[in-house]
């Protein structure tokens, strides 16, 4: 790796931007989540709960999970957005940056493993906090 690509890493990653989400952040799209308890969209969302924190299930078949309303797309939800958190594939998670800058959601989290540099710099440019490449369950252990 090469040195721009570690500040970039550190730049991703930004703990007082975890902390906010983490911390402050109520209502939380998470986009693929699908009524599939095995998937990991699904225990992330169930810890999300546990945490406080609304979920608002995004997917093409919009499916109630978890007791909560699902949604076609982020520009369906009638309701302000705290975070958008993305478990797609990184060649497909940078369309949901560019939705959330549209809807005006207060921040983007890419699970861990997804990473889109061009998605990162258009939500800076936004002003749209953005964390790439880990998970809020880790992050959370991180904490203790």
């Amino acid at each position: 790796m090469t040195t721009d690509h570690t500040a970039t890493r550190l730049e991703w990653q930004q703990q007082d931007v975890i902390d906010h989400f983490l911390d402050e952040a109520r209502t939380w799209a998470v986009v693929g989540l699908s009524g599939d308890p095995e998937r990991t969209a699904y225990t992330i969302a169930e810890l999300l709960q546990s945490r406080g924190k609304r979920i608002v299930p995004i997917h093409p078949r919009a499916p109630q999970v978890l007791g909560e309303q699902g949604y076609a797309s982020l520009a369906d939800v009638p309701f302000h957005i705290d975070v958008v958190d993305v478990f797609r594939r990184s060649d497909a998670a940078g369309r949901y940056v560019d939705e959330a800058i549209e809807v005006g959601a207060g921040g983007v989290w890419f699970q861990l493993g997804v990473i889109d540099h061009d998605a990162f710099t258009r939500a800076r440019d936004a002003g749209v906090p953005m964390v790439m490449d880990t998970c809020p369950a880790i992050e959370w252990r991180r904490r203790g």
